[in-house]
């Protein structure tokens, strides 16, 4: 489980969210954090990290290939 304590900061009495959130989802969904992409576990977006620099992430949306059918004996 997640420590829901590492989400946020407390800031001038204000919250403040730690990790980025779910632009399709709302505020309420965060995007995990991976080591080269932040997803989604609710409806699959996906933001990829740039290689170049540390931390710079672009808005890359990930597609899913259809699977190619085969015929069953």
């Amino acid at each position: 489980m997640t420590d829901i304590s590492k989400m946020y900061d407390i800031e001038d009495g204000k919250l403040v969210r730690n990790h980025r959130t779910c632009p399709k989802c709302g505020p309420s969904y965060f995007l995990a954090d991976h080591y080269d992409r932040s997803s989604c576990g609710k409806c699959g977006y996906t933001v990829f990290k740039r290689k170049g620099k540390k931390g710079a992430a672009t808005v890359a949306k990930r597609h899913r290939t259809p699977r190619k059918r085969t015929k069953s004996n």
